[in-house]
């Protein structure tokens, strides 16, 4: 092994890629056991090493060296072997600081509350207070510090302006979780989430529902990889490596996902942006037909709208995980909320907007067969696409004119 990743879990890991970006020197995932950790350390079989959960703090007395930042903060994230010497460092608080900054997210004169006490927790403490925050508090299952509270103690009356998740919670592939209920803090700011696997978790989605800035842990992965690479070649980056790099991973991973009214035109548009792009285009009413065995007007038939709005519920879910991909999304999707938050966790929700009367019924279309049942179905979801969208596509033109309005 030259470079890589040892963990816990890695399933959820883009740090290969990332690095795949930044250097040509092979970069591999190992998942570890905690008893497995000192015997693989020990051996030192490796140039350079990135370390996430749960070894940023057991691995410390592992190490030869430990940078100062890295002892201050208690944990460490990137060991060098240096001439068969271990050297740690703490690369996270750089990430997590290019990260607040992205995110608009300011410390000075806050109250940060902090979700966990791991690793990144600490990493994340010694942030807030570098930058001035008022207060830091750590909300953990089990408060063993007094600086820690529990996390079923929170209340509106806490008033804290800035949190940031450092737990696992709602990492794929368990996205569904939230730790927390941001509608009991009226004073909140700003929230970062240090899961960047979905690109945006339902804190974060929530966050943003309610106009706080708020933002994933993808720019602080890519920030921090590349002051790891810096550590690991000895070098310094061009500046704007890591902007540049970051957009590249999120144009990859994230989802196109398209929606509007039966006819306006998604299946088309999926096609000529999968491609133009390259990206696995998928159509849902085409996968619930598949694994129903049956086509939609039959399991409209057979099982109803809600029949079939549950079999499309599913479809979603399953795909909701994907990242890379051009999705086509049934007219009615955006009628369920669920649906809508989970699409955007790891895509950017287009509106395929055509006018009414260039709608085309057909009789394959169970609640839109006929001109007048098209109107009605329009009148009654335009509040909900427009709520759903992220972007508007007009597609009143060519084909060719609404692809040039797509953020590729």
């Amino acid at each position: 092994m030259e470079y890589g990743l040892i963990g816990g879990r890695l399933g959820h890991s883009f740090s290969r890629e990332i690095h795949g970006m930044l250097s040509p020197a092979p970069y591999e995932l190992r998942e570890l056991t905690p008893e497995e950790l000192p015997l693989f350390l020990k051996e030192r079989d490796f140039k350079g090493i990135n370390v996430t959960i749960p070894f940023k703090e057991t691995g410390i007395p592992c190490l030869d060296t430990v940078s100062d930042e890295a002892r201050a903060i208690g944990a460490v994230n990137t060991i060098v072997n240096k001439g068969g010497k271990l050297f740690g460092y703490n690369t996270d608080y750089f990430g997590l600081k290019e990260l607040a900054l992205s995110a608009g997210v300011g410390f000075e004169g806050r109250k940060v509350l902090i979700l966990g006490a791991g690793g990144a927790a600490k990493t994340a403490d010694a942030l807030a207070r570098d930058l001035g925050a008022a207060s830091v508090t750590h909300a953990v299952r089990t408060p063993r510090e007094s600086t820690q509270i529990s996390l079923g103690s929170l209340r509106e009356e806490n008033g804290f302006e800035i949190i940031i998740n450092c737990t696992p919670v709602g990492m794929f592939p368990d996205s569904e979780g939230r730790i927390i209920d941001i509608n009991a803090f009226p004073r909140l700011k700003g929230l970062l989430d240090l899961v960047y696997n979905p690109l945006r978790t339902n804190l974060v989605l929530d966050a943003q529902e309610a106009c706080i800035p708020a933002e994933g842990g993808l720019m602080m992965l890519v920030a921090q990889a590349c002051r790891a690479q810096e550590l690991f070649q000895d070098t310094t980056l061009p500046e704007g490596t890591i902007r540049k790099t970051y957009e590249k991973v999120l144009r990859s991973k994230r989802n196109i996902v398209l929606t509007g009214m039966p006819s306006s035109g998604k299946s088309t548009m999926g096609r000529m942006l999968s491609e133009r792009t390259g990206m696995r285009f998928i159509d849902t009413d085409l996968m619930i037909a598949a694994s129903a065995g049956r086509s939609i007007p039959e399991i409209f038939e057979s099982e109803g709208e809600t029949g079939f709005r549950l079999r499309e519920s599913q479809v979603i879910r399953e795909l909701s995980g994907l990242n890379g991909a051009i999705i086509a999304t049934g007219g009615g999707a955006v009628l369920d909320p669920a649906n809508v938050s989970r699409l955007k966790r790891n895509g950017t929700i287009y509106l395929i907007a055509r006018d009414p009367e260039r709608l085309t019924p057909t009789g394959d279309r169970p609640l839109s067969s006929n001109s007048e049942a098209m109107q009605k179905l329009f009148s009654q979801r335009r509040e909900a696409y427009l709520q759903a969208a992220e972007r508007i596509i007009d597609n009143n033109g060519t084909p060719e004119a609404a692809i040039a309005q797509f953020e590729l």
